[in-house]
């Protein structure tokens, strides 16, 4: 499958996670921004996709990622970041979405399992509230939070300087 092709909109994310779930397939959703894809992130997606048997990624748009990161952020267009993160295998499917958060994918898309990463404990998921209203297990996932991309900006940028 070429990867843009795993790239949905937000309608047919929704569509094609119903036909798995007709099929009696476990949907696993987990988000991120993504910017500067690193080792980090693919634990994280692994270990995501270890959870069920289909993997769908939230992407945070270039308007959220901004506002949650800051001015310069993100470095890769949200296209871009899509692109990658649908290459890697654990991906099944991607969407772009534009909230700060993702209560509202979770109620539109209700996945088996909402994945989040090392750096969120069980009480820290901003989403709880809404995935324990809708039945969602919440998975803490990945390896440790040893991996940045605003540290290994600040690498780049102190590499750049020298």
């Amino acid at each position: 499958m070429d990867t843009r092709e795993k790239i949905l909109s937000r309608d047919g994310v929704r569509d094609v996670i119903e036909e798995h779930r007709r099929a009696g397939e476990r949907i696993v959703f987990a988000n991120g921004i993504f910017d500067l894809l690193h080792a980090g992130h693919v634990r994280y997606l692994q270990a995501a996709k270890a959870e069920g048997d289909v993997l769908v990624v939230g992407v945070n748009s270039d308007s959220s990622a901004r506002q949650l990161k800051g001015e310069g952020r993100p470095i890769l267009t949200e296209r871009a970041r899509a692109a990658l993160v649908a290459a890697l295998a654990a991906v099944d499917y991607v969407v772009i979405f534009d909230e700060l958060d993702v209560r509202d994918l979770l109620s539109d898309l209700r996945p088996d399992v909402h994945a989040k990463g090392t750096d969120y404990t069980a009480d820290t998921v901003p989403e709880r509230d809404v995935a324990e209203l809708l039945g969602i297990r919440v998975a803490i996932v990945g390896d440790p939070k040893q991996h940045s991309t605003r540290e290994l900006l600040g690498r780049v940028k102190r590499l750049r300087e020298r």
